[in-house]
């Protein structure tokens, strides 16, 4: 399953790579041709209204390039292969780096022997260019072999995972006494992380058609978006917890003590809780970030607490266990 996951990584950052590789091939040929500044921003008519020292524009194509690879690694990855449709977010990731490397290309030919930066027009047909190049890179990734891992490779939970039923019908692993236990997954959140990607690639094409005070807000919902889209889940003798990959704050903490009793179970994140993110509902709350598989807290108070993430049956079990030695010590 490793294996397949860095095949799908290295999948999603090659579109990147190759776009990035045209953009800078296509720099160093020009590079005694174009002015310094160059004009990097333009205006709804073509006109340039910005401009980007040489330095800084090979720096920009190489952040933007690697960001927008990076994410597509992260989307493609995430969350379990065979049921994804893969196929169709790796043409995304080749539609997007073919519009982006193309604009990018654009923007320096039309630098070309300009004496003044401020005269470089870019006219909005190129735009028409640059979607019909990305249509093109799309339909060469729909076409690529994706890999996915074969029926039935999906991995076991390990010897730790052995279960018995108490019997209250809860589930809880079978550790021997004084032994100490560990879970935790990532919870990827596909309607964050494919908002976060629109929003970044929005703002990149804001940014660069009318500078920081045109994308900046794209830009921060993009941020906000990806720091939420894929946060941690643990289970330990503190109880679960869920926090952001990158951020300590804000996180979700139900002690031991709180917990009555926990098991796994399928929901229906619109039916149930009525859409993603932190949900509110009479009588019980959750972090929903999917439909699927969910660890479901019965609380002191009577209380429920629910957060979708993958092999929660394993994290419910635990979660009990942990959970009777805290009141069979206290």
């Amino acid at each position: 399953m490793n294996r397949v996951r860095h095949r799908l990584m290295a999948l999603a950052v090659l579109p990147f790579l190759l776009a990035l590789a045209v953009d800078l091939t296509l720099y160093a040929l020009l590079r005694d041709r174009l002015p310094d500044p160059l004009a990097s921003h333009f205006a709804a008519n073509g006109s340039s209204d910005g401009t980007q020292s040489r330095g800084s524009t090979v720096l920009f194509a190489c952040v933007l390039h690697l960001g927008l690879g990076v994410l597509w690694a992260v989307l493609m990855a995430a969350g379990e292969p065979a049921v994804r449709r893969l196929r169709w977010l790796n043409a995304a990731g080749y539609a997007v780096a073919g519009l982006v490397g193309y604009l990018l290309a654009a923007t320096l030919l039309a630098n070309v022997d300009a004496t003044d930066p401020t005269r470089v027009r870019l006219p909005l047909w190129q735009l028409a260019v640059g979607v019909g190049v990305a249509a093109l890179a799309a339909a060469l990734g729909r076409l690529l072999p994706v890999p996915l891992p074969p029926p039935g490779s999906a991995p076991s939970s390990g010897p730790s995972s052995e279960r018995d039923a108490a019997p209250d019908g809860a589930p809880r692993l079978d550790l021997a006494e004084g032994e100490v236990a560990g879970w935790m997954r990532r919870a990827p959140s596909r309607v964050l992380l494919g908002c976060g990607a629109v929003l970044l690639v929005a703002g990149s094409v804001l940014l660069y058609a009318g500078g920081w005070s045109h994308a900046v807000g794209a830009l921060f919902g993009a941020v906000v978006c990806l720091a939420f889209s894929c946060p941690y889940v643990t289970v330990d003798r503190r109880g679960l917890t869920a926090r952001p990959t990158v951020l300590p704050w804000p996180r979700i903490r139900i002690p031991l003590s709180d917990v009555t009793r926990a098991v796994s179970r399928e929901i229906k994140v619109t039916a149930e809780y009525g859409g993603w993110g932190y949900r509110m509902r009479p009588g019980k709350s959750g972090l929903m970030l999917r439909s699927g598989d969910a660890i479901v807290i019965r609380r002191t108070d009577g209380r429920e607490f629910a957060v979708t993430v993958d092999d929660a049956e394993t994290a419910a079990a635990l979660l009990n266990t942990l959970a009777r030695r805290e009141r069979a010590s206290g």
